[in-house]
């Protein structure tokens, strides 16, 4: 099996084990043999699974994601032995459609970060620049598709985490509307905000993963029915009318690099047909950060309580259950779940609920009501999806704040709980830029049509120039 053959799409793959040209299981060795290859470089897997099987195509899983008889962590010291005794909705969703877990993809610990340096096993690198950050809190999906180690693979988005480490990695990521795949399985972070979605080398792979996981689920009581997925086919973007906001385009921050990217792609998207305006979303931008970690980190707090040392994961020594109790969480959390977890039992407290989590959710209903009235004119908006292009591993380590402001532009549409897909649209330093495209709820099939006609006609070559043969 060459390097070529493991950059094709995974629909590319799919057709030459369909015409029997090729097998599952040689697609399924040729990436285990990638994988360790080139994973000590990259560490985007935290486990590599043999083979058990199917009659599809292989794919990495985040290990966040419930996978039966496959170590869970989590990213995190406190899970490190979880083994779980049952599959994911959307693992075993996988599972029918014959897809092979090749393994679990590296995460900041719980999910919580934005470079993936939070993790407990140490961090994921940028198959483009190994010295720099694949993004977060998925950088290990993101570094495994584009480092060619899978095919596809899936993420958790809460704030950008799919997104985000799409675009830094150059490859197209979706974060669904949220309800439309079930989060039954899944190690919760943050409850009302967490949601399942792939990460692909282009739009028609992301739309097919998306068919596979997506739908109603009796064990997810807040999963609805949804349109029936289409694979794009549309070259242009005749009727499309496009929103840039001006407050996520011309924000303080974005970097020039990235700001020309997405220019250009926007007068791209002109020239293909589209129609053009700027709109705006100030209270969303200005407020969407604070206003997130005010909402995450006490659904956090909440959600994490359960690791106490009894039922499973870590236990750490003590005189009494109290005592084992906080030895467990000190030695099984890392430093970025402590912080959240301290935020958000505060803004839980007796006295401070009205104040700070109750405010945040007034905030965010106003967040949802300023992209609906903007969707009443535009069908898309765009943005930069980061800010920056990949930054240095331990650049920002030090800096929480900092680290925040990575998810500036992907956090108002995820409290909204709107679909958002990010497509590579250039690049700046030798790095890639992601450009995010945003609809209202329900909305993932007009996104893959505009996403797959800007991404044909920026031809944008998916493959790290230091992998190519």
């Amino acid at each position: 099996m060459t390097l070529d053959t493991l950059t094709l799409t995974a629909e590319e793959a799919w057709k030459l084990v369909e015409a029997k040209e090729i097998s599952g299981g040689e697609l399924f060795a040729a990436y285990r043999a990638a994988i360790e290859e080139r994973d000590e470089e990259l560490h985007a897997y935290l486990h590599v699974c043999e083979d058990e099987g199917g009659d599809g195509l292989p794919i990495a899983i985040k290990d966040v994601i419930s996978t039966k008889g496959v170590p869970t962590t989590a990213g995190s010291k406190i899970l490190e032995s979880y083994v779980p005794v049952f599959d994911s909705t959307v693992a075993a969703r996988c599972k029918t459609h014959g897809l092979r877990l090749l393994g679990k993809t590296n995460t900041d610990e719980f999910a919580m970060g934005s470079s993936t340096e939070n993790s407990a096993f140490g961090p994921s690198h940028n198959p483009w620049d190994p010295t720099r950050v694949p993004g977060g809190s998925g950088g290990g999906s993101a570094a495994a598709v584009a480092g060619g180690l899978a095919p596809w693979a899936l993420g958790s988005d809460t704030g950008g985490s799919i997104k985000q480490p799409s675009a830094l990695c150059g490859n197209v990521g979706l974060r669904p509307t949220y309800g439309t795949v079930s989060r039954f399985g899944v190690v919760a972070f943050a409850s009302s905000l967490d949601q399942v979605g792939p990460v692909a080398k282009n739009v028609r792979d992301c739309a097919f993963l998306y068919s596979i996981i997506s739908g109603r689920d009796e064990n997810d009581s807040t999963t609805v029915d949804v349109p029936k997925v289409e694979l794009p086919a549309a070259d242009d973007l005749k009727g499309v009318r496009i929103g840039v906001p001006k407050e996520m385009n011309e924000t303080e921050g974005i970097e020039p690099g990235v700001t020309d990217a997405v220019r250009k792609a926007i007068g791209l998207a002109e020239s293909l047909g589209a129609e053009v305006g700027e709109c705006s979303l100030p209270r969303s931008v200005e407020y969407g950060v604070a206003c997130y970690y005010l909402v995450a980190p006490a659904e956090a707090s909440s959600n994490l309580g359960r690791y106490d040392g009894v039922r499973y994961g870590l236990r750490s020594e003590g005189a009494d259950f109290r005592e084992m109790l906080m030895h467990t969480r000190h030695d099984g959390f890392g430093d970025e779940p402590k912080r959240r977890i301290m935020i958000g039992t505060y803004a839980l407290s007796s006295g401070y609920y009205d104040a700070y989590y109750g405010t945040a959710q007034k905030v965010r209903t106003m967040i949802r009501r300023e992209h609906a009235d903007v969707f009443e004119s535009f069908d898309v908006i765009v943005s930069p999806t980061s800010p920056t292009v990949a930054f240095k591993i331990g650049e920002k380590a030090n800096n929480p704040l900092a680290m925040y402001l990575n998810d500036l532009l992907t956090i108002p549409s995820c409290m909204a709980g709107l679909p958002g897909l990010s497509i590579p649209c250039g690049m700046s330093e030798d790095l890639p830029v992601g450009l995010q495209l945003i609809g209202p709820q329900f909305s993932e099939n007009a996104l893959f049509r505009a996403g797959h006609a800007l991404e044909r006609a920026l031809g944008f070559d998916v493959v790290p120039t230091r992998l190519k043969s």
